[in-house]
């Protein structure tokens, strides 16, 4: 790996029905030496009860931001139809300050229907929303530029998601960091298109960090090869996924422990 290896955990903000047990998870998480903790953007569970209790995002992402100490955090990723983009580059330098300077600003598109129809959005089509992406990626970037004061770092952006046609071109002229949800031998077709896009920009595709999730089924040592064939590519930042009530985060503390090792 080109890059030192990094975890994340995502703490899916669902089936949760006390904050605190958020609060705990995240307290937990830091102490346990995660280098990036995430929530979701979406306004319902995605998995088991689909009326379960869930919170939103950018507003626990506040509370994060005073509740931590040392780890990096953010969506992943933010769904761009449900803010102005002006807006979220404002709440994001927000939140950047808030915490002095450890947000990662993760973005996407959008593709759960039920958050469209239920808050009153556009769903519109695949294609609508990674347009709609593309017109305020510049608008987020131009308007942390404007903004007084200005955030505490650059933030870095990261987008998630991997079509060749349209969002690997903005991975390319915008992203930081790239996130996929991809196996092996995917990824590295995809990683080969954006370096093509990346040349095409004369960026240095090295300039991205990569990220992956790792699905972790109770099989420490399948989730464990897995880490070391995705790392073979280039990935340094690898997120395992966790959910109400328990975030029990045994596969964080497994890659935890794999990071140690390989550093």
């Amino acid at each position: 790996m080109s890059r030192s290896p990094r975890i994340g955990v995502q703490l899916q903000p669902q089936h949760a029905p006390d904050y605190g047990l958020i609060r705990d998870a995240v307290l937990r998480a830091e102490d346990l030496g995660v280098d990036v903790i995430f929530n979701w953007d979406h306004f319902y569970p995605l998995y088991g009860d689909p009326d379960g209790a869930h919170f939103e995002c950018w507003t626990m992402l506040g509370a994060w931001a005073e509740q931590t100490e040392r780890v990096e955090f953010g969506a992943l990723v933010t769904c761009n139809s449900y803010r102005n983009p002006d807006l979220l580059a404002d709440m994001a330098r927000t939140v950047d300050h808030i915490s002095g300077g450890r947000l990662i600003l993760g973005i996407g598109s959008g593709w759960f229907e039920r958050d469209y129809t239920e808050y009153g959005y556009d769903f519109g089509t695949k294609g609508s929303r990674l347009d709609a992406l593309a017109e305020s990626l510049p608008r987020i970037t131009d308007r942390l530029g404007k903004l007084n004061p200005p955030p505490v770092r650059d933030i870095p952006v990261m987008i998630g998601g991997g079509g060749p046609r349209k969002t690997l071109p903005l991975v390319a002229r915008y992203a930081d960091i790239w996130h996929s949800f991809v196996n092996v031998e995917t990824y590295r077709e995809k990683s080969a298109l954006l370096a093509g896009y990346c040349a095409d920009l004369g960026r240095d595709p090295g300039d991205i960090e990569r990220s992956a999730e790792i699905r972790y089924q109770g099989d420490a040592d399948a989730t464990l090869r897995f880490a070391d064939a995705i790392s073979a590519e280039g990935v340094s930042l690898f997120t395992v996924a966790t959910g109400g009530p328990d975030y029990d985060l045994t596969a964080a503390k497994l890659l935890c422990d794999w990071r140690d090792q390989n550093r």
